[in-house]
């Protein structure tokens, strides 16, 4: 199997499958809506005491093994019975990317509309008609999904070093340089200063359960835990690179950027008198209005939108190689083997159909599609963050913690207790407990 020739390229794709629309979309209003800078201090604790061991743990299996999901819990365990898990990662994996392309398509679609000045002059109203309206319009939509399909295939068309190292190695700091760049702009509004005030000065007032176990689920979905990308690239991993390395300087890099959005959102609401507790729309309907009050709205609306445009690429490659690697795995020795070049198509082909629908279902042109009153899009959306990741997260747990002594950190004797600690017992325990207030059991 072709690996990463460099630590470098891990990093860099390891942090480009976390930094994605979870840490510039999703990060900074589910700050907003919990209250600022306390929920971060809760947020870091939980990404360093649960997803620090978990991405570890991922990496690990990956790396042991030396295959992707398919293979690798076969290979440590020596049978099929933790094959489900592959499955259920695919499953993960499929269902993200069926409304993940849609909303990569979004951010195209917002970038090319701001680029032709379309949001100027635009008030609060008028902005949320627009959004409604291009909601509504499922063959524009469809297009842009489909480019952002294209585009995805067209980099893992390439052997791993040559496709998804090589964009990483550019996107990432060309993203971080953007984010620093546009962050310095808007704290330099009047009115900023109240903004990094409400994100960096913390009221532990604000901290209670709901919050820290929102903060847990931030943590699980911003470092995408449970979807056996982790495992992928550890798959991928040279055999001398270090797990635990690896995965405290991709959390690291993941907290920067999370709070580097942050800096460019919430100086620029409070700026203009904007509520920081606005929810997902912050994106689509309060920012670009923000946008239009600075000195060069048409700039800052591109630049702010390109911006989420190469963080959702560098998400929706990680996830698409997943199930890449899947099929090139699964098919091997069997009467029909695919090679990348075709698992790419079939892969491509597959998330053509799934977005199609998807969209079909947010438009109302497939009622078909509705179940227990919610679309395609919600459902996958709902299965995924409440089901499916918790599941795969705790199954990924308890099968190196008790499964493959040989996947014991080396980390010395005392490390290695309370690593296989909290993977046995401490992180299946917490992930239930998010699990069970998902489904308002608690």
């Amino acid at each position: 199997m072709k690996s990463f020739t460099s630590r470098i390229g891990v990093l860099l794709a390891a942090a480009g499958s976390a930094v994605g629309l979870g840490s510039i979309w999703k990060f900074p209003y589910t700050v907003g809506e919990n209250g600022g800078g306390a929920f971060i201090i809760v947020y870091i604790v939980c990404s360093i005491i649960f997803g620090l061991p978990l991405a570890m743990n991922e990496f690990l299996i990956g790396k042991l093994s030396g295959k992707s999901t398919y293979g690798a819990f076969r290979a440590l365990s020596g049978s099929n019975r933790w094959q489900w898990l592959s499955w259920t990662a695919m499953l993960s994996v499929l269902l993200i990317m069926s409304f993940y392309f849609v909303v990569t398509g979004w951010c195209f679609y917002y970038m090319v509309e701001a680029a032709r000045d379309t949001f100027a002059c635009m008030d609060a109203l008028e902005l949320t008609a627009f959004f409604k309206a291009f909601e509504a319009n499922a063959p524009v939509m469809i297009l842009y999904a489909i480019l952002a399909i294209v585009f995805t295939a067209s980099v893992l068309w390439f052997d791993v070093n040559k496709g998804i190292e090589r964009l990483s190695k550019i996107l990432m700091p060309l993203l971080f340089l953007m984010l620093v760049v546009m962050a310095v702009r808007m704290v330099m509004l009047d009115g900023g200063i109240a903004g990094l005030h409400f994100l960096f000065h913390p009221d532990f007032s604000k901290i209670t359960p709901q919050v820290i176990l929102n903060a847990l689920g931030l943590s699980f979905f911003t470092l995408s835990i449970g979807m056996g990308i982790l495992v992928t690239y550890g798959g991928y991993m040279p055999k001398d690179q270090n797990v635990a390395t690896t995965s405290m300087q991709m959390i690291v890099l993941v907290m920067i950027v999370s709070l580097l959005a942050g800096t460019i959102i919430f100086p620029a609401v409070f700026a203009y008198g904007f509520s920081p507790t606005e929810g997902p729309e912050l994106t689509f309907i309060t920012l670009p209005e923000v946008f239009q009050n600075t000195l060069s709205p048409t700039l800052t609306s591109v630049a702010f939108f390109a911006l989420m445009c190469m963080a959702a690429i560098t998400s929706t490659i990680s996830l698409m190689e997943v199930m890449v690697a899947f099929f090139c795995e699964a098919t091997a020795g069997t009467k029909c083997p695919l090679n990348r070049h075709q698992s790419v198509i079939v892969v491509g082909l597959i998330q053509v159909t799934t977005n199609i629908l998807c969209i079909l279902s947010i438009t109302g042109h497939a009622d078909w599609l509705t179940i227990l009153g919610h679309n395609l899009f919600d459902n996958a959306n709902i299965v995924v963050t409440n089901f499916l990741i918790p599941l795969g997260a705790i199954a990924m747990a308890l099968f190196t913690g008790w499964f493959v002594p040989k996947a014991r950190w080396q980390g010395g004797r005392v490390a290695s207790v309370v690593y296989l600690t909290l993977l046995r017992w401490v992180i299946p325990a917490a992930i239930l407990i998010v699990f069970l207030n998902s489904i308002k059991m608690l």
